[in-house]
């Protein structure tokens, strides 16, 4: 029997944030099986009213009657109810400072904190994810960048035809402009200056694997780290062609003991043991893709001083930064805030360490944007609530009182749960010491 009415919230914390983590179809699943859902109104959401409506839910001003609110990115502080229950991105877990006043409020109003980045499989593999959407559009909007600032240095090319993410009607739309973009590279090439033209990628993931998907509708040829190096010296470089280059952990760090060989698994558990070497292979790309994991016990793999160097011998091959990864001050350490939809882009000047937004000034060109998969919200709101529908009526009957070690939700929200009552669980009391 359903004990809880579900709430879906309207997303306040962008202008441009557009997604929704249930969409009317699921919906109508839900009303259908008895369950009570309240949608939060909403005049930008990419689902109408009506369409939640005609799915049988109730659209209103609040959700102070709703049990179980799902939302998609942070929600701010007023929102918060006694004792309810939310589930959303609270961008916490590595103790992010700018959340902390958030999660503090939550645990003074001894509120439950499901956290879908946490909502893991046994072996610790995400289960509900956009991450693949952030790799679709930042790859879009990073060779609509590449076009921009290329004509900035007054050079016209094919990628001049594409636009930024969201001003494509569909995700097809966007697939066709860079198909057309792909073809006119593969018949007339690229100019002279440009070649060899090469792509990096970060990561392997999700993430990764939505950019390359992007970069893929282009004449594509993968060669290895090891290749990326000597290409430039290679007699059969192609005009014609996209160099694409895929770095893992092994290739962008060393161990720190001479003669000491590479282990995956020691890497993560003591990266202290080892250091970075990436830069060795930035001067040889002209887009990066940063799509990696990252956190501050591992090396940076691009950091101020870096870039300083590499631009004193004059302008570097390396055009573009894609930083999907969107960490402040992380992994490329001259990504100092993310970006909105509205201003997408900045340019990192090397000299006076200082960011312009726009794709004027000297420097390094950086697209940042913080919500990427709200640059294709229809689609990334699909595929998202494909995978959280499956556990909405466990949560929607669960009982929210009972003791956490007593509540009965599918594991892996169980796993997801940050606070219950107001109070961290067990596996996320580390928290503590950032609060």
């Amino acid at each position: 029997m359903v004990k809880n009415a579900i709430g879906i919230r309207h997303e306040d914390k962008y202008v441009m944030e557009r997604r929704v983590a249930l969409t009317p179809s699921h919906v109508r699943g839900l009303t259908g099986s008895g369950v009570r859902v309240l949608v939060q109104t909403s005049s930008k959401r990419i689902f109408r009213d009506d369409e939640f409506m005609a799915a049988g839910a109730e659209v209103v001003e609040n959700l102070d009657e709703a049990d179980v609110i799902f939302g998609v990115k942070e929600i701010p502080l007023p929102f918060f109810r006694e004792g309810g229950t939310y589930i959303f991105f609270s961008h916490v877990i590595k103790g992010q400072s700018y959340n902390m006043p958030m999660l503090r409020k939550m645990m003074e109003m001894k509120c439950t904190l499901i956290d879908y980045e946490k909502v893991e499989d046994e072996s610790g593999k995400r289960l509900i994810f956009f991450g693949r959407y952030a790799g679709l559009a930042g790859m879009i909007n990073s060779l609509w960048s590449l076009g921009a600032r290329l004509r900035e240095f007054g050079l016209n090319t094919p990628f001049l035809k594409i636009k930024q993410a969201h001003h494509y009607g569909s995700l097809g739309e966007a697939r066709a402009v860079i198909s057309e973009v792909g073809h006119e590279i593969a018949s007339g090439g690229l100019p002279e200056h440009l070649v060899p033209l090469t792509i990096g990628f970060t990561g392997y993931g999700n993430v990764s694997n939505g950019a390359q998907e992007i970069a893929g509708l282009l004449p594509v040829k993968e060669i290895t780290p090891r290749e990326l190096v000597s290409l430039k010296d290679r007699r059969d470089i192609s005009s014609h062609l996209v160099y694409k280059v895929i770095f893992t952990e092994e290739d962008m760090v060393v161990p720190v003991a001479e003669g000491s060989a590479f282990d995956l698994q020691e890497y993560y558990m003591h990266p202290e043991r080892y250091r970075g070497v990436f830069p060795q292979y930035i001067p040889h790309l002209s887009v990066l893709m940063n799509c990696m994991y990252w956190d501050d016990r591992y090396p940076r793999i691009v950091t101020r001083d870096y870039l300083a160097e590499l631009f004193s011998g004059g302008r570097p091959k390396l055009t573009v930064i894609g930083d999907i990864t969107c960490d402040a001050e992380g992994s490329v350490e001259c990504t100092h805030h993310g970006t909105e939809i509205e201003d997408p882009v900045f340019v990192y000047d090397p000299f006076t360490r200082k960011p312009s937004m726009g794709f004027s000034g000297e420097g390094i060109l950086v697209m940042a944007v913080d919500i990427l998969p709200s640059e294709l919200p229809r689609e990334s709101s699909i595929a998202f609530s494909n995978v959280l529908y499956r556990y909405v009526l466990p949560l929607a009957r669960a009982d929210f009182d009972a003791e956490f070690g007593d509540l009965e939700i599918p594991p892996p929200l169980k796993r997801a749960t940050i606070l219950h009552h107001g109070k961290l669980t067990p596996s996320f009391e580390y928290l503590q010491k950032y609060i």
